[in-house]
């Protein structure tokens, strides 16, 4: 169970939250007192038992506190960054901070970690690390480059794991994310890319984390509404310097997709997360408590005024930004246990007179008086046998292994459930493990195929080709059209010779077979209703004009006239590509849509694109082109639907099939339609961007004189010629 308590706002006649809300809320050496940094100039020492401001120091009006000011937990005093490279450190007995202690540093500081039992930690934003009493020795100093330069530093958290102070940075590089490790006392620095999954759109990331045995446990909270841990290893083995990690769901839709600002996540303890932001697209923004164990929503609170994005954690109490007041939530959350997840622990904890029904009284029949226990040990011990009756026996690593070798494909199937739900800290190593004992025996076993297990490990958005290079082999040995497409969707480093043997698959096999498989659809959208109302334009019009231009120009229809002399048998038999309906069946294009997502080599896919077909190079050429004209009808360029493919991707597909197989399909006769189709819609591209041209410097010298205001008035008429 958990619970939020009823909130209190504490002074802020003093603070002046930005656009962006404050910078920090840390904590002092004192447990009742913290240290407030907005994000202009000031700084302010709060004791919220009093809710009331004991201090406020800021610096000169020009400067800018740069990054939030924290506590030494070692002397007592507070340090703050202001315009990136000058701290200061004062104490309580200051006034004014112009009058104490400054050091000017060489380079720009990200921010300033501090925890008890160590030394505060310099964060530059280049990524080095120093420890602050080596810095205030010589605070100009060289300070090393440790992150290429296109890298920005987006999240830090500093931990003390067994007297080691560890210190992790999240850094994003063209939408790409890593992980850097610093263990202080040993100097080593461990780097790993995260595999944050395929987006269509760009995803915000939120980051919180918590030391879980030898591992970090990295939590996101994603544009999607979703979220997603990561175990980034304390101490890494591998030789090499930049190891992959993939990432597991841990809470799916806590807050609503669609929110791009105002969501934060952060852990309160190992079973219990607090998230900030709007549950639904429509909703206001809610504090809500979850327990990520049973994956259940313990508690939330409407935030009517809205919030800035931002929450703090200290000890049991919630620090945000709520309207324009600094807001304190106290929280309790008890153990975690099935009964409490659900609400019913409540009533088992008062009823401690009446004996529970389901259990054997083991303090009576081990000897010992009822007298003997407290009331408080009763309790603990019915706690701990309601959580022990209530939970399932989950299998480990070792012995689920063990029942993939011998056990029948329904047998694993459960097994493999149970431990799905349960998370580990070797999870994504174990995943690996069994994914390959899987696979060895469809190998020794052709009758083997464990369809639904093998599609569980994928949907865990663990896996990729490199870890399982043989699921999609013998995904394609079954015919399963399904998982190759989980596959395609979620593996990001598949080969392009299993690229082009899946798509060879998706043009080769039957609608019949389609009909009964359970395809996503997502990436289709309904085009039932457009092909009727296109059909009814073609009757009414004779002349079909696209983005201003007719395809039937002077010059395209000398080339058609010509192409489309031949005898008449042979004009029975040429097939025309008729522009208003799809070429493929609904499930068939869904199945293409994936392959056109797949990520590729333009050097390693063409020597494979030739092995495939004429007959269905001519099919998927013919479903591009109907998607190329349903793109180009649309204003924004785009194909409704939630990840349909792009306009970019139709048109590399194109070239690239015609560029592969352009001599054979140039034999075909069915074919040559469907060429000069393509030939006249480019052409009419080509004379729009002709035009577009032309008028190019015409509105650059429209600019200029718009940017011209000085000899502007009140109201002026302007007549601009252009020649």
């Amino acid at each position: 169970m958990a619970a939020l308590e009823e909130e209190f706002t504490l002074s802020t006649g003093v603070l002046g939250a930005g656009p962006e809300g404050f910078l920090g809320v840390e904590q002092t050496d004192k447990a009742d007192q913290f240290l407030v940094t907005d994000s202009g100039r000031t700084v302010v020492l709060y004791k919220v038992s009093d809710q009331k401001p004991l201090g406020s120091w800021s610096v000169k009006q020009g400067q800018t506190v740069t990054c939030p000011a924290v506590c030494n937990f070692q002397t007592g005093e507070y340090i703050v960054v202001h315009d990136h490279k000058v701290l200061r450190i004062w104490s309580n007995e200051d006034v004014n901070l112009d009058r104490v202690f400054k050091a000017t540093l060489s380079a720009e500081v990200h921010r300033i970690h501090s925890v008890q039992r160590t030394e505060p930690l310099v964060l530059f934003r280049r990524g080095a690390v120093r420890g602050l009493e080596a810095l205030l020795a010589e605070p100009q100093q060289n300070i090393e480059a440790v992150i290429p330069d296109e890298e920005v530093i987006r999240w830090s958290e500093f931990f003390m794991v067994f007297k080691q102070p560890v210190l992790i940075f999240i850094t994003e590089k063209h939408g790409n994310y890593f992980a850097y490790v610093q263990l202080c006392k040993s100097h080593g620095l461990s780097k790993y890319t995260l595999l944050l999954g395929k987006e269509e759109k760009f995803i915000k990331q939120n980051f919180t984390a918590r030391v879980d045995g030898k591992f970090i446990s990295l939590v996101s909270l994603s544009s999607d509404g979703c979220a997603y841990e990561t175990l980034i290893p304390l101490y890494s083995n591998d030789a090499e310097n930049n190891q992959r990690l993939g990432r597991a769901l841990m809470l799916k839709a806590v807050v609503s997709g669609g929110a791009r600002n105002g969501t934060t996540i952060t852990i309160l303890d190992q079973d219990h997360v607090a998230v900030l932001g709007p549950p639904l697209p429509a909703s206001k923004e809610c504090l809500s408590i979850w327990n990520i164990k049973f994956q259940t929503l313990q508690t939330s609170k409407e935030l009517p005024q809205g919030t800035s994005g931002q929450l703090w954690y200290h000890g049991e109490a919630l620090f945000m930004l709520h309207g324009k007041c600094l807001t304190v939530i106290p929280y309790k959350c008890e153990v975690s246990s099935l009964a409490g997840a659900l609400g019913k622990l409540k009533h088992t904890q008062e009823s401690d007179s009446h004996s529970m029904p389901h259990f054997v009284n083991w303090v009576t029949c081990s000897g010992y008086e009822p007298e003997s226990y407290s009331t408080e040990q009763s309790k603990t011990l019915r706690k701990k046998n309601i959580e022990i009756n209530l939970q399932p026996e989950v299998p480990g690593a070792k012995q689920l292994l063990s029942i993939i070798k011998k056990g029948s494909e329904k047998h694993i199937e459960v097994e493999l459930r149970k431990f799905l739900a349960k998370s580990t800290p070797d999870f994504h190593t174990v995943i690996g493990d069994i994914v390959a004992g899987l696979l060895e025996r469809c190998k020794t076993e052709p009758s083997f195929y464990p369809r639904n297990c093998l599609v569980q490990l994928i949907q865990t958005r663990v896996l990729s080709y490199s870890l399982c290079p043989g699921l999609m082999e013998i995904a394609l040995e079954h015919t399963d059209v399904q998982m190759l497409q989980l596959c395609l969707q979620q593996f990001p480093d598949i080969p392009e010779s299993t690229t082009c043997a899946c798509l060879k698959l998706f043009l080769s096999i039957g609608d019949d077979c389609l009909r009964d498989i359970n395809i996503n659809m997502e990436s289709v959208f309904d085009y039932s209703d457009t092909i009727q109302d296109e059909q009814k334009e073609m009757e009414e019009q004779t002349e079909i004009v696209q983005n201003g231009f007719s395809p039937e120009d002077s010059s395209c229809s000398k080339d058609s006239q010509q192409l489309n002399k031949k005898p008449e048998d042979e004009a029975k038999e040429t097939v025309s590509f008729p522009v208003t309906s799809c070429p493929v069946a609904p499930k068939r294009a869904a199945l293409l849509n994936a392959v056109l997502h797949s990520a590729y080599s333009e050097t390693f896919l063409l020597p494979h694109l030739k092995d495939i077909p004429a007959k269905h190079i001519t099919l998927f050429l013919q479903y591009l082109y109907f998607l190329y004209l349903k793109c180009s009808g649309n204003a924004t360029m785009t194909l409704p639907g939630v990840s349909p493919p792009t306009l970019s991707q139709i048109m590399d597909w194109i070239c690239l099939l015609l560029d592969a197989n352009f001599t054979v399909i140039l034999m075909i006769p069915e074919a040559k339609r469907l060429l000069l189709n393509l030939y006249k819609f480019v052409k009419s591209q080509i004379s729009v961007y002709s035009e577009l041209n032309k008028i190019e410097v015409s509105f650059r010298e429209l600019q200029k004189l718009s940017q011209d205001k000085s000899s502007r008035g009140l109201y002026s008429i302007e007549v601009l010629e252009l020649f």
